[in-house]
């Protein structure tokens, strides 16, 4: 059995017994005279050195497995392989179909073996430069353009009030659903002159942010509220009507369904188009309306200006279109 996967930690493993095994994996020049047993061995050993969660220790042992499949396949000497060699390697496996991402754990795993035979002076690190493949920036959810968001909102303007005022809130302000339903009738209020919601963001535990509300954005809701009859103001801002959880806070999954209704309604039936595709259409249509990426980025409370930064893809892509070189080529031949 071997000895290393019996360890719990290569520290409790003897290091000659590692070291005899990447002398004889080192001093091999063809993989078809190394035992699979010998790659395996070293294999298990850098596996066992890394302090990462069991996912990813599957992780490394897949990849690696593959990659030292295909050196084997392509006949190389383990004394060829160098960066010529990995930058095949990435090509053959971008070309094969995989996405950016895949490819990139599996030229990352590549990499932290190298790193981690010179880091013991076993090996040196031929992997040292090699890159993972660039990820095209672009969300998941597809924004909205105005003529739909209208289209949806219309839609919605002959259904319950608590599903206008819902979808309103969403197009307008950009929250997560998640944000939504934590909200509470006290949550209204002003900062100033302004009338804002006081939301609960993304990893927070008090409500330390805000969005504002507008006279479109809040009418809704007020009418929403006034069908309630008396309300508390510790209550959720949206409840549930269903018999058994009338009155109780609603659920992310049924905002979800609320906008995948309405989105299937107007034709907007791909996976690409949910509930959180209406933040989106916020954000990109902030920029459509001339504000700025830092208006963005305040509206959606985005830490990072980078993430903010995609929606721009979007507004260029319609640029493209709308306003293409190849039709004005076409006007003078």
């Amino acid at each position: 059995m071997n000895v290393v996967r019996q360890a719990q930690d290569v520290a409790i493993v003897s290091p000659y017994r590692i070291e005899r095994t990447v002398n004889r994996f080192i001093k091999a020049q063809d993989l078809t005279i190394v035992s699979p047993y010998i790659i395996e061995e070293l294999v298990d050993s850098f596996i066992n050195s890394q302090d990462v969660k069991l996912s990813s220790k599957l992780l490394y042992r897949r990849t690696l497995k593959q990659y030292f499949n295909w050196v084997d396949k392509k006949g190389y000497l383990l004394s060829e392989i160098a960066r010529p060699q990995l930058l095949e390697y990435k090509d053959e496996l971008l070309f094969s179909g995989m996405s950016s991402l895949t490819v990139g754990s599996y030229i990352t795993s590549v990499r932290r073996f190298y790193e981690w035979t010179e880091a013991n002076k076993f090996y040196p690190n031929v992997a040292k430069g090699i890159k993972t493949p660039k990820r095209k920036q672009q969300f998941k959810k597809q924004p909205l353009l105005p003529a739909q968001a209208t289209e949806l909102l219309n839609y919605y303007q002959d259904k319950a009030s608590r599903d206008y005022a819902i979808i309103n809130l969403l197009l307008r302000t950009g929250l997560r659903t998640i944000e939504v339903i934590r909200a509470s009738v006290e949550d209204i209020t002003f900062k100033g002159s302004q009338r804002v919601l006081l939301i609960q963001g993304k990893g927070r535990d008090e409500k330390d942010n805000f969005v504002l509300l507008t006279d479109k954005t809040y009418q809704p809701i007020a009418d929403y509220l006034a069908t309630r009859g008396k309300v508390n103001s510790s209550e959720p801002l949206f409840t549930s009507v269903s018999n058994n959880s009338k009155g109780e806070r609603l659920t992310t999954r049924t905002i979800s369904y609320i906008a995948k209704e309405g989105l299937k309604a107007i034709g907007l039936d791909e996976r690409s188009f949910t509930a959180h595709s209406l933040r989106h259409t916020t954000a990109v249509n902030i920029l459509r309306a001339g504000g700025s990426l830092e208006t963005a980025q305040f509206t959606l409370r985005h830490s990072n200006p980078a993430t903010t930064q995609i929606y721009t893809a979007t507004l260029n892509e319609e640029r493209r279109l709308q306003n293409s070189g190849e039709a004005l080529i076409d006007s003078l031949y």
